[in-house]
């Protein structure tokens, strides 16, 4: 018997405010509420400085249930969320100089462990970091409004757009 795997095709979508930012991730979060499986993904979050990378994580974690201040994680580099059925870990790698510190901050027993991983700046450590199951990458224009190309990499990323 042959396997074939199904293809994984990126998705193109525009965000003309933030109210449609956080309906992407709202629906985001209900993938991940109905299939526990994929409750173990890596997404990787890209755009430029002020593209709303860390505005989309703040949206999928009020989704998901996180109460309280949802901090960005740019000078911590983790910030952990303990939710009643799995943790999510809110990465940031902007003021890294060198893809080792990924693993001198310990890094690698986060990425190890169960749970969802949203990086923010994947590339500054992307020599050390794992293949992403999804990337998000938004590009921001004057006018306020995002265009959004999210990538599945992996099978468990293509669960995530299903």
């Amino acid at each position: 018997m042959i396997a074939h795997l199904q293809v994984l095709e990126t998705l193109e979508v525009s965000w003309p405010d933030e109210a449609a930012c956080a309906a992407f991730a709202t629906r985001l979060a209900h993938r991940l509420a109905a299939e526990p499986a994929l409750r173990d993904a890596y997404i990787a979050l890209t755009g430029p400085l002020g593209a709303g990378k860390t505005t989309f994580v703040r949206h999928l974690l009020r989704a998901l249930g996180v109460q309280g201040r949802i901090k960005s994680p740019s000078y911590a580099l983790l910030e952990p969320y303990c939710l009643p059925d799995f943790e999510v870990s809110h990465l940031d790698f902007y003021r890294f100089d060198d893809a080792r510190e990924w693993v001198d901050a310990g890094l690698r027993d986060v990425f190890a462990a169960p749970g969802l991983k949203l990086a923010e700046w994947p590339e500054k450590a992307a020599a050390l970091l794992p293949e992403p199951d999804l990337t998000i990458a938004i590009e921001p224009f004057d006018d306020q409004t995002r265009s959004v190309t999210v990538t599945p990499h992996t099978e468990l990323g293509a669960g995530l757009l299903a």
